[in-house]
C-alpha cells in the first residue's frame, strides 16, 4: 500500500500528518496544493476529497492507496495512525 498526501506550506496539521508518515513503514508522494502539479493531481482524485461543510478541500489530505485504488482518505494524524492500527 502506498499514499499520495496533499498538502499546503506553513499549515500545522500538514506538518504532523507528514511526521506520523515518516515515522511508518509506508512510502507515497507528497502534493503541496501552491504549485500547478499538485492542483493537477489533486483533480484526478477530485472525487474521492472530503469537504468541509463550506465546500472547501480538506487539508491535509491523505490517500491510502492499493494497486491505484484509493482505499482510506485520512485528513489528520490521529485518523491516519487509528487506520494503522486498525490494520494490525
Amino acid at each position: 500500500m502506498n499514499y499520495l498526501l496533499f498538502t499546503l506550506p506553513n499549515c500545522s496539521q500538514c506538518e504532523s500528518l507528514k511526521k506520523s508518515l515518516g515515522e511508518s513503514p509506508l512510502s507515497g508522494e507528497e502534493f503541496n496544493l501552491v504549485k500547478p502539479e499538485g492542483k493537477k493531481k489533486l483533480r484526478e482524485y477530485i472525487k474521492h476529497i472530503k469537504r468541509d461543510d463550506k465546500g472547501s478541500v480538506i487539508i491535509p489530505t491523505l490517500m491510502m492507496l492499493e494497486e491505484d485504488e484509493v482505499k482510506a482518505v485520512l485528513n489528520s494524524a490521529g485518523e491516519f495512525e487509528n487506520w494503522l492500527k486498525s490494520k494490525d
